[in-house]
């Protein structure tokens, strides 16, 4: 994706077109960008980003585990046959994901039903900010955690997924004047 709106534009965009363009900021669930569709105008693309993230930890319980559910296990099956979005497909490819061994993919497939056995959700993280081994030690030591633990985690990390997911899409450093709370 590449940055191609400037700030301006995105607090001026009719709803239903922000919520077309940033509805894949959180896997499978556009009803996040209406709810930040509906907060704009935003002073920077850092605020745009924050929305995103906050309209997750206000939501309930449930539907934040049902974002959780909606990302796709990484390497899995999903993502060998092509049916991930095309944001989860760059980012995986991005830490080597789609250019594993058989014995490492064999490895992702044993974390991620671990994972399942014990959180019932995928394992959740930012793979643009990590390598395929980084990912696998850290799954190694966060399967330690309790389940409200790893929930946390997972949130965490959809946080940073989706701020990076933004900045792809906004051009950085416009400020827009007044806006904000």
């Amino acid at each position: 994706m590449n940055a191609s709106l400037s700030l301006a534009e995105v607090n001026a965009l009719p709803l239903p077109e922000f919520v077309r363009l940033f509805g894949g900021v959180l896997e499978h669930s556009p009803r996040y960008a209406e709810r930040v569709g509906r907060e704009r105008p935003f002073a920077d693309v850092e605020e745009l980003a924050a929305a995103f993230t906050g309209a997750v930890l206000a939501d309930t319980p449930a539907e934040q585990l049902a974002l959780i559910r909606a990302h796709p296990d990484l390497a899995g099956k999903a993502a060998l046959a092509g049916e991930v979005t095309p944001e989860s497909a760059s980012e995986q490819a991005s830490a080597g994901l789609d250019r594993l061994t058989p014995e490492e993919y064999a490895e992702f497939h044993r974390i991620n039903a671990a994972y399942h056995d014990k959180f019932d959700m995928p394992y959740i993280v930012c793979v643009r900010e990590n390598t395929k081994d980084t990912i696998m030690s850290g799954a190694a030591t966060r399967l330690h955690n309790s389940p409200e633990q790893e929930r946390e985690t997972a949130l965490r990390e959809i946080g940073k997924i989706a701020r990076l997911r933004v900045l792809d899409l906004v051009s950085q450093g416009q400020e827009v004047k007044g806006a904000g709370a």
